[in-house]
């Protein structure tokens, strides 16, 4: 599948964390990019966008457009070939898994890739889902040949009780493969990030689930020792060029793993002790019947069922594919665990 770089590109949630550098990265090649966007009149924003398109040879357009509303990106879609959907809810801070994750994860992919069935230019469709739909607990790592997730594997541990997050990619880049199998106008590729983690684009917006780990291990949460909770990381710069790729690369097929580092919070933690020698990070590993106790006070989400999953288990992933085939190239992990935590630094998150 061949793309035309001259044909503007749209992207959902284009002034979120993952979607602001994907924009950057899109401005920087040339390309026009429709950026559908909730409030496009709310300029603390796009301000950040502006500049950077404004240094660069590409332009950015901006499209009011809503997950839940009907047809909102038909305006934004026009005569795009390439279709980016980065927007959905990520948080672990939620009042109702139904109606805060599932309904705007799935509700949105389907208005966005029913919108690209009717609009004759889109050939190719990127959705970013998430390794959280191809594993529910890292313990599950384990039972899988190498002890290791592949593109493969489907989420079949979530549900509205447990990892609801995870239940909300999960249903959300099934229906996008549903969709996508029942028409041959368009190609669809996915790319499953594992936890995000960079500096970000705009200091006035650092409310993304990725930062408030980081944001933990320096105010002191951790002080006493952070868990050894497994994860996979991924630069969130890295993770721009990858979405590109799987745009233009023709190629590019299927599920693509994002994960350049299979680690915990722990040994994130320990990358930052000497760089950061001011702050109060955690000296030592959280013992995990402390963490059991305490963490579901902490949040009512972390339940001892989670925690019991997740806390000293090994987290793996083979990223093999994005490699070979999209071409990526991951960042060490000190690199964005430093330029993360530096950010928040300059952004006086900490107000040390």
């Amino acid at each position: 599948m061949q793309i035309d770089k001259s044909k503007p590109v749209m992207v959902t949630g284009a002034t979120g964390y993952v979607a602001g550098w994907l924009v950057k990265k899109l401005l920087e090649e040339g390309v026009t990019v429709h950026a559908a966007i909730r409030n496009p009149d709310k300029e603390e924003k796009i301000a950040h966008l502006d500049e950077i398109a404004a240094n660069s040879p590409g332009s950015i357009k901006y499209f009011k457009s809503d997950l839940l509303q009907e047809g909102s990106y038909a305006e934004a879609m026009k005569d795009c070939e390439l279709v980016f959907h980065t927007a959905s809810p990520f948080t672990s801070d939620f009042k109702d898994a139904q109606k805060d994750l599932i309904e705007p994860a799935v509700q949105g992919t389907r208005n966005v890739l029913e919108q690209a069935n009717k609009t004759e230019s889109v050939k190719r469709v990127v959705v970013t889902s998430s390794c959280a739909a191809i594993y529910g607990d890292a313990d599950e790592c384990a039972q899988y040949p190498n002890g290791e997730i592949t593109e493969e594997n489907w989420n079949t541990t979530s549900t509205l009780t447990h990892n609801a997050y995870s239940l909300s990619k999960t249903m959300a880049e099934k229906e996008a493969w549903k969709i996508a199998e029942a028409q041959n106008k368009w190609d669809l590729v996915t790319v499953n990030p594992s936890f995000v983690l960079g500096p970000f684009l705009n200091p006035k917006y650092t409310t993304s689930e990725s930062f408030s780990v980081m944001k933990q291990m320096g105010d002191g949460t951790f002080k006493q020792g952070a868990p050894k909770m497994g994860v996979g990381v991924v630069d969130v710069r890295d993770l721009a060029n990858i979405h590109f790729n799987a745009g233009f690369k023709s190629n590019a097929n299927g599920r693509n793993i994002a994960s350049g580092h299979n680690t915990n919070f722990f040994d994130m933690s320990q990358i930052l002790k000497n760089a950061f020698p001011s702050y109060p990070l955690p000296k030592k590993a959280a013992p995990k019947w402390l963490i059991m106790l305490v963490g579901p006070m902490l949040n009512k989400n972390l339940t001892r069922k989670f925690l019991r999953a997740n806390i000293n288990h090994v987290w793996k992933a083979n990223n093999s594919k994005s490699i070979s085939e999209l071409g990526a190239s991951y960042r060490t992990l000190e690199e964005t665990m430093k330029d993360s935590f530096q950010a928040l630094v300059d952004s006086n998150t900490f107000k040390n």
